[in-house]
């Protein structure tokens, strides 16, 4: 089976299934039906044949030299405007997820400044510090870029302790950092496989009260070595209060930075305990992941590889021409698209969809096990009961689909194909060379191909 390799919303050739790629020429078997190559069109009759046949032989050859050169003034067009704006991958279609890292280490500061080492953002924005999940502090706003040792200071609380810098986008573009007060909607984190870019740091003071001297202390951290997405596990930290006097402090446990779960420890002096977390795995994406137990200035880490629990799939129980209702197994934070499988199929009966052909999306969907998932047609979309479909379980935000790709198992995209009359279609029902038994690009040992290109267009469901 040949694989190629995945853009934004490319598909991947697949066993029975369907594809969202880029559009290129499709081919007609003897009957006008699509096949492996040429150009779908109605099949003539024998006089409206003739008369096309003479009139080509007077008109190919200018028709040819108009072609040409217009195709020629379009690339230089293009190439112009992607000199003059530097972004020329854009005008094109392609559009990259934001990314962004950081580096921030155990630092010693004077309680109001502290010193990030490194942070890279691909769309600029701001660095965030926190003590939990109180914010202490925001940078001003960084370009798009590299940036070293980024000063962020606090006009009212101490930065000193345990502390968390995460990189955030504007996405308001005013240069004003607005998480807080739009609830999150706006100025969101820069995401590495599900959870936000950040770092984690100790910031003591020089002369002033050291925070370990008056922090528990976090002497060991016991975390299974793999774990799966749908299973409770057991985080052990052996906790001490090195003080000379009991104190009542918080214990938290994160996961890549971020706060899951706390439990507030009374300790006398000099005493030490187990704490346990019991940690519900559902909902976390897979991967590695770093695991932290922190008092309030000390803490362990130890990293847990995360597998998804089953196949990710997309399982239709119900459709009709308004919304179309699946059962969604996910790994990534994405959702379901639905598109057309019969009208958008190139040489060789590969299906290709551009964003704006897509049907529907489904609202965001976290990475797990989601029944009853709704997908709403668009309000100008036209379906009847027999058009032969496909939904396409995609990684990446339904606001933004040039952004988003196809998600693989086994190197294969994850997609079924059905119709609102007859439900999900099996693989044996896709015909061969464009057969009404199926939906047209089945290949000669069975397999479904689909290439995968960036996709152009509005990007708009």
């Amino acid at each position: 089976m040949r694989i190629k390799r995945p853009e934004p919303l490319g598909i991947l050739r697949t066993e029975g299934a369907f594809y969202v790629v880029a559009v290129r020429t499709c081919g007609t078997d003897s009957d006008g039906r699509v096949g492996t190559g040429g150009t779908v069109v109605p099949r003539p009759t024998t006089a409206s044949a003739s008369t096309a046949t003479q009139s080509m032989s007077t008109r190919s050859t200018f028709g040819t030299a108009k072609r040409i050169v217009a195709i020629l003034i379009a690339i230089a067009i293009v190439l112009a405007a992607g000199i003059v704006v530097g972004q020329a991958p854009a005008i094109f279609g392609v559009e990259e997820s934001p990314t962004a890292s950081i580096t921030f280490e155990d630092q010693e500061g004077n309680g109001t400044v502290v010193t990030i080492d490194e942070v890279s953002l691909s769309d600029g924005g701001f660095v965030v510090i926190s003590d939990g999940d109180e914010t202490l502090a925001v940078s001003d706003r960084l370009e798009a870029g590299t940036h070293e040792n980024v000063t962020v200071e606090s006009e009212d609380g101490e930065l000193v302790g345990q502390l968390t810098a995460t990189v955030h986008r504007d996405t308001t573009e005013d240069d004003r950092y607005a998480y807080e007060e739009t609830d999150g909607e706006e100025d969101r984190p820069y995401l590495a496989d599900g959870f936000p870019v950040s770092d984690t740091a100790t910031v003591t003071t020089p002369g002033g009260d050291d925070p370990l001297a008056e922090s528990f202390t976090v002497d060991s951290l016991e975390v299974p070595t793999t774990a799966t997405t749908n299973e409770t596990i057991e985080i052990v930290a052996g906790i001490e209060n090195p003080t000379e006097f009991d104190a009542q402090q918080r214990v938290e446990l994160r996961i890549d930075g971020r706060v899951l779960e706390y439990q507030v420890l009374d300790l006398s002096a000099g005493d030490s305990t187990n704490v346990t977390f019991s940690l519900e795995t559902v909902g976390i994406a897979p991967g590695e992941r770093t695991v932290g137990i922190y008092t309030d200035a000390d803490g362990e880490l130890e990293t847990v590889e995360f597998e998804f629990h089953t196949d990710p799939s997309v399982s239709i129980t119900d459709a009709d021409e308004d919304n179309v209702t699946a059962d969604v197994a996910t790994p990534a934070d994405g959702f379901v698209g639905i598109v057309d499988a019969e009208d958008n199929v190139t040489e060789g009966g590969d299906l290709v969809v551009e964003p704006k052909d897509v049907l529907g999306t489904s609202e965001a969907l976290g990475p797990g096990e989601h029944e009853n998932v709704t997908i709403p047609f668009d309000e100008n979309a036209t379906v009847a009961e027999d058009d032969e479909l496909a939904a396409v379980l995609y990684e990446g935000d339904p606001n933004d689909l040039e952004g988003a790709s196809a998600v693989e198992h086994d190197g294969e995209p994850v997609v079924t194909p059905f119709t609102i009359a007859d439900g999900e279609l099996p693989a044996e029902a896709v015909g061969e060379d464009g057969s009404e038994d199926g939906i047209g690009n089945e290949t000669d040992d069975d397999t479904v191909e689909v290439e995968a290109e960036a996709g152009t267009g509005d990007g708009d469901s």
